[in-house]
């Protein structure tokens, strides 16, 4: 893909576009619009998605206001309570003491640690994001997941890194939160190409185009959207034997939501998919690049292989990537996830420092270039040589990232 073009699109989606917003549809039709631009048809298939506006968010610890917003689709209430500090784990002991207590904890709030609090009895609950050590005092809008809740909701709001560190150091004794927020129900959308080849059995590429709330999102992951651009447009223009589907997904940060509803929309259509290429996070400054094979270890030996062909280094290994290949491979469809990691010093994500300022052209360039050439070696090949099977020790690490099974400690 030209440079210009890279530097353009970069420029033109320079703004925060979450699941389920005008703003996430504004770049939907922008990348219709790109695809138009290359000479390629492409169409909006909308889906179903949970949405709220918070009207009202305060956290109030030992009589003092602290900055916070509250959780999306956690429903609304006033919750006065002592305050208790959960540190990771799951012992029974510590975390039967969240009973009748507002919790503040490390980390994300993903489904088990969720429902640890929900079993023990907690009221509510305190998260914080960001560095103690940057002078921003930025807050991501975070989300009560609908798969997370599973209905039982309690009142949650999120704070910057540095307050949640002095709360702590004080020794806080009690907290209130308040939370009002109206819920309903919206719309999200994925953009979807075809290019037809010699038979029916397709190779599927994805890449999602929404980001977090404080995000414009450059390299997580309008890179990955750049990258399934330029194949489109290389494959436009060359012959492929595999018909040959690519698709934007919308709301993958809230939980891969745009793959599911695609998986559960087409799911007839999946047993025609041999492959999906995923691309996220691509073309930064500094980082490795690595290839995530959801599927049988002969693959990640291909693209080791595929590399040195290449003189491309590459870093393939076999595991469940949290991106939206997840849902074609719990389906069973092997899967093979591309990016170039920086690690959070170098290009963090899911806050206002992602931004073009982290991505170099030339990189875009040559990891499209490489993502191309593996894909033209699959779309060409007689039969795709990839076992249309999921082994048995990635299915049970779907499980546990689906949430179907807790992951041993």
């Amino acid at each position: 893909m030209r440079a210009e073009l890279i530097e353009r699109i970069f420029a033109d989606t320079a703004y925060v576009r979450m699941g389920g917003s005008a703003e996430e549809l504004r770049t939907a039709e922008y990348l219709q619009g790109m695809c138009r631009e290359l000479g390629l048809e492409a169409r909006l298939e909308a889906f179903e998605v949970d949405m709220a506006t918070v009207n009202q968010a305060t956290l109030t610890v030992d009589g003092r206001e602290i900055p916070c917003k509250g959780y999306l689709c956690a429903g609304s209430g006033e919750i006065e309570a002592p305050l208790y500090y959960l540190t990771e784990g799951d012992n029974r002991y510590t975390l039967s003491l969240c009973r009748g207590k507002i919790v503040i904890m490390d980390g994300y709030l993903g489904y088990w640690r969720y429902r640890d609090l929900i079993d023990n009895g907690a009221l509510g609950f305190i998260t914080y994001d960001g560095n103690v050590n940057y002078s921003d005092r930025d807050i991501d809008h975070r989300e009560l997941r609908s798969y997370v809740s599973s209905g039982d909701k309690i009142p949650g709001v999120n704070i910057n890194a540095k307050d949640a560190v002095e709360i702590i150091n004080s020794g806080a004794k009690t907290a209130k939160i308040t939370l009002a927020q109206d819920e309903y129900k919206g719309e999200s959308h994925n953009v979807i190409v075809d290019l037809a080849g010699e038979i029916e059995e397709q190779i599927v590429f994805t890449a999602h185009y929404d980001t977090t709330s404080l995000s414009q999102g450059a390299y997580d992951n309008m890179s990955g959207c750049i990258g399934l651009l330029g194949m489109a447009e290389y494959f436009a223009q060359h012959p492929h034997r595999y018909s040959l589907r690519f698709i934007f997904c919308g709301s993958e940060e809230r939980g891969l939501l745009g793959s599911k509803a695609y998986c559960a929309a087409h799911e007839e259509e999946l047993a025609h998919v041999a492959l999906v290429i995923n691309l996220d996070m691509i073309g930064c400054i500094m980082g490795k690049f690595i290839a995530c094979a959801t599927s049988e270890m002969a693959l990640v030996n291909y693209i080791t292989y595929f590399g040195y062909e290449q003189g491309f280094q590459i870093k393939p290994y076999q595991d469940v990537y949290s991106s939206d290949s997840t849902p074609f491979a719990d389906k069973g469809v092997p899967a093979v996830s591309f990016a170039r990691i920086a690690g959070r010093d170098l290009a963090p994500i899911h806050n206002s420092y992602d931004t073009a300022a982290v991505m170099k052209t030339e990189h875009m360039q040559k990891d499209i270039d490489f993502i191309t050439a593996f894909a033209s070696r699959m779309a060409n090949a007689a039969c795709c040589p990839v076992a249309r099977e999921i082994p048995d020790n990635v299915k049970e690490k779907l499980d546990e990232y689906l949430c179907r099974k807790r992951k041993k400690s």
